[in-house]
């Protein structure tokens, strides 16, 4: 891979801060670092399905305004469609993965770099071996459920987000005695609502790794009007089942179901059983946009930087990682179809039991 001279990138999944960021840092390190020549395929895997390929040529001038500041992608997304089950208007599902591979073929690169989830990169590290193509992925996610690395690009600032979401309510909920529930994405992973619940001073946190009970939530507010607490800060994550374990989902535009509901269920057995006036926020997408913190943009900078030199080095099919306080890479084997759980025994959970914040299962 020393002699190549021409690279694809991709951004695939749900959209994140820090993609632009991590863009320009594999455009910088491939252009300044060893004279490579960068292509930017657009739309994910749709993009290899067009005819001709969507793509465009990455230089360092398209990277001299506001990208590093800037949310979502600028070479567009998609977490539709599996290629190996691509969903057809008359219903059946096929199998387009020679089209990808064949539109990967005719960009006439000699690696990709992948920015993706755990689904993405599985979808993706798949795809590469068909085409005999090497492979880095690079982990994005707001979930934070690539296992592996302990920060992925994009949860720092969705955590920001719902910490300031948290601070926004609390003195609303102190102005006029209410319980205020806030629900946050996080795919099946809790990692958001821990994160944020902690550093946003909630009073109860429920996630999906860990059962709650109602009279457990029930105890906690009844403790905090003991002490003369007029409100309470209540953060869920999308995830959490029903006390009996059933999924709250939403049907979406598209016909297909999400997570959501689940904070309007809590909110309204709250409202009962505590006899309190309560209030929902479900805060949504807004987690995923924004300006990326630093946190992010370094995050972005180091895994971008690290993925180009793993290519010059001839690796394939590893992802980078960061453990220990440094960027590490491990084998994309070792991550995909295993996504990481908030560990109910984490030093996130023993801080938040520590702090006095209800888990909901004591």
């Amino acid at each position: 891979m020393g002699k190549s001279r021409k690279i694809g990138v991709l951004t695939s999944g749900g959209d994140c801060a820090g993609l632009n960021a991590t863009i320009r840092a594999v455009v910088h390190r491939a252009v300044t670092g060893y004279g490579w020549h960068v292509v930017g395929i657009h739309k994910g895997t749709a993009g290899l399905l067009s005819r001709p390929v969507e793509a465009e040529s990455l230089d360092l001038a398209r990277f001299q305004g506001d990208l590093l500041r800037r949310a979502g992608t600028i070479l567009g997304t998609t977490n539709k469609g599996n290629p190996f089950a691509f969903p057809m208007p008359d219903g059946r599902l096929v199998d387009r993965s020679p089209e990808i591979v064949e539109g990967l073929r005719q960009l006439e690169i000699d690696g990709l770099i992948g920015i993706g989830g755990d689904g993405s990169l599985a979808i993706l590290s798949r795809l590469c071996d068909q085409a005999d193509m090497p492979l880095i992925g690079i982990p994005k996610t707001i979930d934070n459920d690539v296992p592996g690395t302990e920060v992925a690009i994009g949860y720092a600032t969705a955590v920001g987000v719902a910490t300031d979401a948290l601070d926004h309510l609390q003195p609303t909920a102190a102005s006029h005695d209410r319980i205020m529930v806030l629900e946050v994405m996080g795919r099946d992973a809790g990692h958001i609502a821990l994160a944020a619940g902690i550093a946003g001073g909630a009073d109860i946190i429920l996630v999906p790794e860990i059962p709650y009970r109602f009279e457990v939530l029930q105890e906690k507010i009844a403790a905090l009007r003991k002490q003369g607490r007029n409100f309470a800060l209540v953060i869920v994550a999308e995830a959490v089942r029903t006390e009996d374990g059933k999924i709250a989902t939403s049907t979406i535009s598209s016909g297909s179901s999400s997570y959501g509901g689940i904070g309007h269920y809590i909110g309204r057995e709250l409202a009962e059983r505590c006899n309190a006036e309560v209030r929902v926020t479900v805060l949504g997408h807004v987690q995923r946009g924004g300006t990326p913190v630093p946190r992010d943009r370094l995050m972005a900078t180091i895994f971008g930087v690290h993925a180009v030199d793993l290519l010059a080095q001839g690796k394939r099919s590893r992802m980078v990682a960061w453990s220990g306080r440094t960027v590490i890479d491990l084998p994309l084997s070792e991550v995909i179809d295993r996504p990481h759980l908030v560990d109910p025994e984490s030093a996130l959970v023993r801080a938040a039991r520590g702090m006095g914040i209800c888990l909901g299962d004591r």
